[in-house]
């Protein structure tokens, strides 16, 4: 009787486990229902034409869906795994792959850069004063983003593009093919003394290490110190310590390296399609990648926070991920939430609601990708549309929103 009674308990407790899974999965389908007609709601406004999101925890995808269009001229869906370039989130990779050279022994974050740089480059203003890979890393190198940086960083792909009135209408100048050149050559013609764009407004006039001030010059620099100092392109470098560890097949920092087919076409928001363009300063916001990737590489970075990610030893994801900088850094401080300026660790940007990631801005195209270190819970939204009008601004925030709200909900 009692061993009856036993097994009777037994299977109700397991009936009852059953029951309340089946709850749990149901309710969770229920949220990322209620999440698709939410978004569905947002898309009908009309101001951007595709887009997708993921949400994440450390353990993996729990939404990840596309809207809109890629290409609108024959209604082809803008999906989970459809590509863009995700512009200044680019930027992470060169912190990882940074403190993963740090780790095989060759570089120091606080090394001089001029330890590694085939020519010379100093702060005008404060010339005795050497710049480290960390001033690069926490964007206080004095390094500035120059009009020579936005005039010859763009390049179109063909020649006819560069025929285009690009200044006024793309808001950039697509220069030509021809006048392609390395990385390393458009960095010594900034920086260098002997460089054909060289002036000391490159610099700003404070002392380096003292004064935040966002430059991608500087970060397309920390990238080329890490080529010299491993010996190894930094495309394929990031490919080989982080890509590929994460599966990210789909990913690549060219549109040789990527199938072009998943590409989205990228818009004006009144609609005019952008030409295709890459950029000479490629490590700064030239990484092609779909949500369905940089999911896996969110998921990565909130392991990484918790001491359990795979592609940096726990002191260096610590290192990643510690505030750099005070208040006497700056200027001026926004309180903006989703602003990623606030604070920095290593070319990780933290809010002020204490969100850690980035975000990513280049023509036709915004990334945001940030995760809340509490909840441990990620998201991601990618456009293919320039925020260039209110009404564009406010659906990409009402959207951005949206997914704050179900972050909570989807665990």
């Amino acid at each position: 009787m009692k061993s009856t009674l036993i097994l009777s308990l037994t299977i109700l407790i397991l009936v009852l486990k059953i029951d309340l899974v089946t709850a749990q999965s149901e309710n969770r389908i229920n949220y990322s229902d209620t999440l698709t007609i939410a978004l569905e709601k947002q898309y009908k406004k009309g101001f951007i034409y595709g887009f997708s999101v993921a949400i994440v925890n450390d353990k993996g995808l729990l939404y990840n869906k596309g809207f809109g269009y890629s290409d609108v001229s024959i209604e082809k869906k803008y999906e989970i795994n459809t590509l863009q370039n995700i512009a200044s989130v680019s930027k992470t990779l060169i912190g990882i792959s940074l403190l993963k050279a740090q780790e095989q022994g060759k570089l120091l974050l606080d090394d001089p850069i001029n330890k590694y740089l085939p020519f010379k480059v100093v702060n005008a203003y404060y010339p005795d004063k050497e710049i480290t890979i960390r001033n690069l890393a926490t964007h206080t190198s004095t390094i500035l983003d120059t009009k020579f940086y936005y005039q010859f960083s763009y390049m179109a792909n063909n020649r006819s593009q560069t025929n285009i009135d690009s200044t006024n209408k793309y808001g950039m100048i697509l220069n030509n093919p021809d006048d392609e050149m390395t990385m390393e050559d458009f960095l010594k013609k900034l920086l260098s003394k002997e460089g054909e764009w060289y002036d000391s407004t490159n610099f700003l006039n404070e002392m380096p290490g003292s004064k935040f001030m966002y430059s991608n010059a500087g970060a397309t620099l920390a990238a080329l110190i890490l080529e010299k100092a491993t010996g190894i392109k930094y495309s394929e470098y990031t490919k080989e310590m982080i890509l590929n560890p994460l599966k990210m097949k789909s990913t690549g920092w060219s549109q040789k390296d990527v199938d072009m087919n998943k590409h989205s076409v990228l818009y004006l928001s009144d609609g005019d399609p952008i030409p295709f363009y890459h950029l000479l300063t490629y490590p700064d916001g030239g990484l092609i990648s779909s949500t369905e990737d940089l999911a896996r590489y969110l998921t990565e970075l909130i392991k990484g926070y918790n001491g359990k990610g795979k592609l940096l030893k726990q002191n260096s994801y610590q290192q990643l991920f510690t505030e750099q900088l005070s208040a006497e850094n700056y200027y001026e401080r926004s309180n903006e939430p989703n602003d990623d300026e606030y604070n920095t660790g290593i070319f990780m940007g933290f809010t002020p609601d204490g969100y850690i990631g980035h975000t990513g801005a280049d023509p036709g195209t915004i990334v945001y990708m940030f995760f809340n270190p509490k909840t441990n819970i990620g998201r991601i939204l990618m456009i293919n549309t320039w925020l260039t009008t209110e009404n564009s601004a406010e659906e990409f925030n009402s959207i951005w929103n949206t997914l704050g709200k179900y972050e909570k909900l989807l665990k």
